[in-house]
């Protein structure tokens, strides 16, 4: 891979990592169209850490909140329901399903689940679960809401993500609006949530790329880091732009969006243009 198409991958990440329409999907779909091939979970993982910078950054006061809350609680500083605390136990506690189903299905999830048609497939129905979501939303709950059930159900909904086509933020987002939160509770609850699921698996296929064991990774260092940098700035703008976006407008735009491109997909897939 050279720096070029290092960074277009990096633009692609930046600007798809929190929008409901994919980062991995884009990522597997724009490689292949630029002849890069799939660059591979290993890639997809290690530059997800530039966009998970971005999180670490612009929510950093909620995150040092958050932990500060949970330690002093552990510590019997301040009362075990404090809400900050309260809130460290569930994302805790809705990360072990992407844990564990990301471990169980690594083999999977690096090979099989990377197939195009099953990228256009996931890009389709999932599209018509957020529309789902949107149209039974009440909309009634904040992140203050959360219950133990919720958090756990969030998880669920996030390993959905494992999948190419989904969204991490989509599948959250839509589970959160299917229990009733509003869309900027879902969205925040998502962020954070990701936060350790992402440097887990970045963190892990970092150690494989050296120990080379990633498949699929073929990039030198400076490629990766160069994809990296460009999706931790573009991802932070994103984030700023998204999360105002939220507040007064639907997702219908984004998936009209998925709409259109898992057909096209499935017409360049069908006419043999690109392999699955």
């Amino acid at each position: 891979m050279d720096f070029l198409t290092a960074a277009i991958l990096g633009l692609v990440q930046g600007l798809t990592e929190f929008l409901p329409i994919s980062s991995s999907a884009h990522i597997s779909i724009v490689g292949r169209v630029i002849g890069q091939d799939d660059p591979g979970a290993a890639f997809t993982a290690i530059s997800q850490l530039g966009t998970e910078a971005a999180v670490l950054i612009y929510f950093w006061r909620d995150i040092v909140r958050i932990i500060k809350a949970w330690f002093a609680s552990l510590a019997g500083r301040i009362p075990r329901n404090d809400p900050d605390a309260v809130l460290g136990w569930w994302v805790i506690l809705g990360t072990f399903p992407i844990a564990i189903l990301g471990l169980a299905l690594q083999d999977w999830i690096e090979t099989d689940l990377r197939s195009l048609w099953i990228t256009a497939t996931m890009l389709l129905v999932f599209a018509f679960v957020i529309l789902a979501a949107e149209r039974v939303a009440t909309q009634r709950k904040e992140l203050r809401d959360l219950t133990w059930k919720d958090g756990l159900a969030f998880g669920f909904w996030q390993a959905l993500a494992l999948i190419p086509g989904v969204s991490r933020s989509g599948g959250t987002i839509a589970g959160g609006l299917f229990m009733g939160y509003t869309r900027e509770a879902a969205a925040r609850y998502s962020f954070l949530l990701a936060i350790p699921a992402v440097l887990a698996s970045g963190g892990l296929q970092l150690v494989k790329v050296f120990t080379g064991d990633a498949l699929g990774s073929g990039t030198a260092w400076g490629p990766i880091w160069v994809a990296t940098a460009i999706a931790f700035v573009v991802g932070y703008a994103v984030i700023a732009w998204f999360m105002r976006y939220i507040t007064t407008h639907t997702f219908t735009p984004f998936m009209i969006y998925r709409i259109v491109l898992a057909l096209v997909l499935f017409a360049l897939l069908g006419m043999d243009v690109i392999q699955p």
